[in-house]
């Protein structure tokens, strides 16, 4: 990773194809794409965003003993980051560099999406984690002293890998990150961020690898629609602004679901309010939860369920978590070298 020089500032700061080969890395884990139903409309776009990370993870770790532990350090490591962030401050001034390879497996014209649409991706990306995207604005006054700002993230794209394939779809079992599986391998995972696009199928978004996962299979994963600005009116609305691949990012950084994946559930950040479930579409400012204390909901988080254009800002303490990961000692540290 590069290190930018830019202003003085304090960095405060969770999947493998069915081939009988041992040396496969994708084997035995099963497609979620084929065993849950989501509605779609005419064009094969879910009715609600869906998102597999979660689902995935789970299944990760019944595969792999170990992956709890490791983490469970993690997740102790971001809490002493988070009590006390100067001790672990990242090299300041300094923007950090993330450099992004883009693998693009596609069958049909629509699949093979341009380098135009693939670099809007990357713009969405940088304006959402430096907090410059012209929608924040939006914030309601109840969360503005909470807002992350700049994350101080600039995501680069590195390369991109294109691939044809006789596939329809490829499901979550990560058979797309494998070239034995007729996908394509990560390229240097410790030091890139990989995004895999293709048609995921069964109305998933997009689903993503969280801090502690094989290196093998490190990333983000995007269906080819969801990919960039788009058309409002066009067949990939209303998740057309790139929005998608802001949430996986999310996850790729630590980040979990706002409403924890459960009623009510701990997103393990303390200035996100609790969420009795997912919100879906446009909901109004103002919301209030179930949970304990009524709390008023972050609708607008970037780790909810809501429409690309209702989702606009990340919140101090997600930024904190995020930032952790690249501290010395954090799980993806090796970004931020020389």
């Amino acid at each position: 990773m590069k290190k930018i020089l830019v202003l003085p500032v304090v960095l405060v700061l969770l999947v493998f194809s069915c081939t009988k080969m041992a040396q496969d890395p994708m084997a035995n884990v099963p497609d979620l794409s084929s065993t849950v139903e989501i509605p779609v409309n005419a064009q094969g776009v879910p009715f609600q965003r869906t998102c597999a990370s979660y689902e995935v993870h789970q299944q990760q770790l019944k595969d792999n003993p170990g992956l709890a532990k490791k983490m469970a350090d993690i997740e102790a490591f971001t809490k002493k980051v988070s009590s006390d962030p100067s001790a672990y401050r990242l090299v300041s001034p300094g923007v950090y560099e993330i450099p992004v390879v883009v693998n693009v497996l596609y069958r049909t014209t629509e699949e093979n999406i341009s380098d135009v649409q693939i670099q809007s991706q990357i713009q969405v990306l940088n304006a959402d984690f430096a907090a410059t995207n012209a929608d924040i604005i939006k914030i309601p006054n109840t969360f503005t002293n909470v807002k992350a700002g700049n994350t101080n993230l600039r995501f680069v794209l590195a390369q991109i890998i294109r691939k044809s394939t006789t596939k329809t779809s490829w499901g979550t079992n990560n058979s797309m990150k494998s070239t034995l599986n007729g996908g394509i391998n990560p390229t240097s995972p410790t030091t890139n961020m990989n995004m895999w696009v293709c048609t995921i199928g069964g109305g998933i978004l997009g689903y993503a690898q969280f801090p502690g996962g094989s290196s093998a299979t490190d990333g983000i994963v995007i269906d080819s629609k969801y990919v960039g600005v788009t058309s409002n009116s066009g067949p990939s609305a209303p998740y057309n602004l790139g929005r998608t691949a802001t949430h996986e990012v999310g996850h790729w950084l630590n980040l979990r679901h706002i409403w924890g994946d459960s009623r009510c559930g701990n997103d393990q950040v303390n200035d996100t309010p609790a969420h009795d479930a997912a919100n879906y579409g446009c909901p109004a400012p103002g919301l209030k939860s179930l949970c304990k204390g009524g709390p008023i909901e972050m609708t607008m988080n970037y780790m909810d369920y809501t429409n690309d254009a209702c989702m606009y800002m990340f919140s101090s303490g997600q930024k904190t978590r995020m930032m952790a990961l690249f501290a010395q000692g954090g799980f993806r540290n090796s970004f931020a070298q020389p």
